[in-house]
């Protein structure tokens, strides 16, 4: 028999906690050169720490679906299709949505953990779950119709009908979506992140070994792909979950509540606000490849930009390190009442970010001449590659520093005014100056993503200046004032 412990009594810990963390001291002012570096080099150690295991997750976990796609193109060319656009029209608008009303939790859970309050940490899991798991009940129509939304998009009547089938094999990778990323955010604010990164390097490689086993050796094709695809996800769940359940995350866990289902209006807001900051950034730059295909010579357009957009793809893999580890170190110590530790956090992660983006571009520049060749065999496009090499350059340094200060934002928790921001930066100036200078100005492709650019460097000139005219001290303040209200501190203290 466990051990009755009163909840005034853990209530009185908790508190304990959050005094005693409240009571260490911010990160000293910097005076002189010898303080910078010294300052920069413990605060890149504490970045890295979380980037590193942070980066090597996502890599595993978007490998998932490129292995699959893989094998589906030894099947055949239709397997290849149908997988290509139930992956990234229904599985990757839904992934969109999960992250990024998961993401909420980065804010929450960030700042409770920061600021003492580890005991909450479990039941804005569980909130999160409960919205979740109704989100993903309301998407299965996108799944069960997927034939026909693929059809009205546009979509070959073939590869519409293998697509759809292959998304209604697809729905219970959308539950575990729906689990996963509240998981992902739960331990990420308590920086534990290597056991992630573990379980997601033997999902990759059980992965592997059983989609050649099932797709290929044994003849399954899709089917198999499909299989094996869900269980690898509902592997990293119940593998994540089994670390949380063992006590594996102390007074994180302390089993279900029915708290869970308090202030989930509150939530749902947060959640919802995430969700839309995110997709506005991920739909954003889908559609670039979208306003290609209606271009002239849209195929060569359309491959040379697939080149691209999938370098940057894995560029973006470490950029959301940086995004992951930026948000923990904010909330973390706005949640702790250290405003400048937070202001110093954001300068180190801005200036790693750029130089990492920029060693990328100069490497892209030197072996401009040879990369092409790498993706494709057709010479009109590896030319055509080669001409889009200088906005590539251009494109993978602002995608490094744009996703480090969404980080910021999330671990603030500036989620609905970012969200607006980028419906102005985005979607009011960037594609109508992209489509003026691709088809009204007749510069094509290259116009389309000048103008796209332009407003992603826009949206983050915006960021940068909010992070420098931010009164840190205030959000520490109101990082103190959001812990307690989502705890309910508030209430308990008035009555």
């Amino acid at each position: 028999m466990e051990p009755h412990v009163d909840a005034p009594l853990l209530k009185d810990v908790s508190n304990n906690l959050h005094l005693l963390r409240n009571n260490i001291e911010d990160s000293p002012p910097i005076t002189g050169p010898k303080d910078f570096f010294l300052q920069f080099g413990i605060e890149s150690k504490k970045l890295w720490y979380l980037a590193g295991p942070a980066i090597f997750t996502s890599v595993c976990r978007y490998s998932l679906g490129a292995v699959t796609q893989t094998f589906a193109g030894h099947v055949g060319t239709l397997d290849l299709a149908a997988f290509s656009v139930e992956n990234s029209v229904i599985a990757g608008f839904s992934l969109g949505i999960m992250l990024g009303m998961g993401s909420a939790l980065e804010t929450l859970c960030g700042q409770a953990y920061g600021a003492g309050r580890v005991d909450m940490l479990g039941v804005y899991m569980q909130r999160s779950w409960v919205i979740l798991l109704v989100t993903a009940l309301l998407m299965l129509s996108l799944y069960i119709f997927a034939t026909p939304l693929l059809l009205f998009i546009g979509q070959t009547e073939e590869i519409a009908h293998a697509a759809g089938k292959m998304a209604l094999w697809m729905i219970p990778q959308l539950f575990a979506y729906a689990i996963n990323y509240p998981i992902a955010k739960f331990l990420q604010a308590q920086s534990k992140i290597m056991v992630m990164a573990y379980i997601a390097a033997i999902a990759l490689v059980l992965h592997t070994l059983f989609s050649w086993l099932l797709m290929l050796k044994l003849g399954w094709g899709l089917l198999g792909g499909a299989v094996v695809l869900n269980l690898s996800w509902w592997f990293i769940v119940v593998a994540q979950l089994i670390y949380i359940f063992s006590g594996s995350c102390g007074q994180a866990w302390s089993g279900f509540s029915w708290a869970a289902f308090s202030n989930l209006w509150s939530f749902v807001k947060l959640s919802f606000a995430s969700a839309i900051m995110l997709c506005l950034e991920t739909w954003y730059f889908m559609a670039l490849v979208l306003f290609a295909g209606y271009l002239k010579n849209a195929e060569v357009a359309v491959d040379a930009l697939s080149i691209c957009t999938n370098i940057v793809g894995w560029a973006i893999m470490v950029a959301i390190g940086f995004n992951i580890a930026i948000s923990v170190r904010v909330s973390n110590e706005l949640g702790a009442g250290h405003p400048r530790a937070a202001k110093f956090a954001i300068g180190v992660v801005v200036f790693s970010s750029f130089a990492f983006g920029t060693l990328l571009a100069i490497l892209l520049v030197i072996f401009r001449h040879q990369y092409p060749a790498v993706f494709a065999d057709s010479e009109e496009v590896q030319q055509a590659v080669y001409a889009l090499t200088p906005l590539l350059a251009a494109c993978l340094i602002i995608n490094n520093i744009q996703p480090a200060l969404s980080g910021v934002a999330i671990g603030a928790g500036w989620q609905a005014v970012i969200a607006y921001i980028n419906i102005a930066c985005y979607y009011v100036f960037g594609i109508p100056l992209g489509l003026i200078l691709g088809f009204v100005a007749d510069w094509g492709i290259k116009g389309i993503w000048i103008g796209m650019l332009t407003g992603t460097v826009v949206q983050t000139t915006v960021l940068f200046c909010i992070c420098y005219r931010t009164n840190w001290d205030k959000e520490a303040s109101m990082a103190d004032k959001r812990i307690k209200e989502w705890s309910g501190q508030n209430n308990s203290n008035e009555s």
